[in-house]
């Protein structure tokens, strides 16, 4: 897996990602700081990445606007940030990449969902 992190995640999300082997990129990195949403999932999508992101509105570019791709989001504040991570890594060492393809994940401190796309 290799995360695309959207502007708003915490930097300490990134460095546990990094802690734990990923390929990790921030969207600030790459002059994406002030992407728009879609092209930022579309640019995910392009490179091979699972979008992380704590912006909930990629749930409807996903569903509502058909524009598909892999999304992690983190319902996350400071207050629950060791939390979410603990759940953030049982979900990462649970799922395969291909677990995550075409796949919406909801990881926040009571846990996790996944919501798939069809195939199509």
């Amino acid at each position: 897996m290799k995360p695309l992190l959207d502007q708003d995640v915490y930097a300490s999300t990134a460095r546990l990602l990094r802690r734990l082997g990923y390929d990790v990129v921030s969207a600030g990195k790459v002059g994406l700081s002030r992407a728009a949403d879609e092209e930022l999932l579309r640019v995910a999508q392009a490179d091979g990445r699972i979008l992380v992101t704590r912006d909930r509105d990629y749930g409807n570019l996903v569903f509502a606007g058909e524009m598909g791709g892999e999304v992690i989001y983190l319902r996350i504040l400071l207050s629950t940030l060791e939390t979410v991570h603990r759940e953030l890594r049982r979900v990462l060492e649970q799922y395969g990449e291909d677990d995550l393809k075409r796949g919406f994940v909801v990881v926040e401190a009571g846990g996790h969902r996944i919501r798939r796309l069809l195939a199509g």
